[in-house]
């Protein structure tokens, strides 16, 4: 079976963080891991508090598991402050993880920061460049392409800024964006394209970023090239949105389990 590590902050609330991934790497039949780096309390309605970890005990998980499970590939999230994005990013490279997919994670569905800001610095030259796919939503992306965006033209030159970072490939997520179609916008080396898809208007969107990301990962670890991946990946969240479980007065979460993909 192939095994599948997440490094992230945990949700309380259970519809995002290091349970969505979990969810996610399961619906695609792999074994899930997982590295906590933040504990959360937070529900639907918004993050109340949260807690980094040690640097040390995060890199202790990472080696526990890969030492023993493997991890035939890995979905990297809330990192929570430098220390901790600087420790991830060497132990990445000692151990030599495969297929690194990051989550730029930096402001919670309901506007909380959950990347403390000397950290984005870190972020951008310690661990983008170890990544084999980074998925910035279009706030993350103008933090990460130093830029504003406010069209799809816009979106593909954030992605060719941030993959001269390092990445081989970078996901503009469009969804912040206004009009009938959700666009996302993948740029590569080779080439850029797009992920088309109508928008869904709906409330139940918790979790969304982990959701995508683990799913881009499990792609990549069943053995999808990069745009099997991410088209797979985005057919998934969609279907994860329209048949959420309508729990929640806030920002409801996904069901990951809408139908099995293996």
């Amino acid at each position: 079976m192939k095994t599948a590590l997440t490094i992230a902050g945990s949700d309380s609330g259970g519809g995002a963080g290091i349970q969505a991934d979990l969810k996610t790497f399961a619906a695609h039949g792999l074994f899930g891991t997982s590295a906590i780096t933040a504990v959360t309390a937070q529900n639907t309605r918004g993050v109340v508090c949260w807690e980094a970890l040690s640097a040390d005990l995060v890199i202790a998980q990472i080696e526990a598991v890969a030492g023993d499970l493997g991890a035939d590939a890995v979905k990297i999230g809330m990192l929570a402050n430098a220390a901790i994005v600087e420790a991830v990013a060497a132990t990445i490279q000692a151990l030599d993880l495969p297929q690194v997919v990051v989550d730029p994670v930096m402001i919670a569905k309901g506007g909380d920061r959950l990347l403390e800001p000397d950290a984005v610095a870190a972020m951008r030259s310690e661990l983008l460049p170890k990544a084999h796919v980074v998925t910035p939503n279009v706030p993350e992306a103008e933090v990460l392409a130093d830029m504003t965006i406010r069209s799809i033209d816009d979106m593909r030159e954030a992605g060719r800024r941030i993959l001269r970072i390092g990445p081989r490939v970078v996901l503009v997520k469009g969804g912040h964006l206004e009009g009938p179609e959700s666009v996302d916008v993948a740029c590569s080396e080779a080439a850029a394209f797009e992920l088309r898809r109508p928008r869904i208007v709906s409330r139940h969107t918790h979790g969304t970023g982990c959701t995508l990301s683990s799913a881009i990962a499990a792609n990549l670890a069943r053995g999808l090239t990069d745009r099997e991946a991410l088209e797979a990946a985005r057919d998934y969240l969609d279907g994860a949105i329209r048949h959420a479980p309508g729990l929640g007065s806030g920002h409801g979460p996904l069901n990951h389990f809408w139908r099995a993909v293996y």
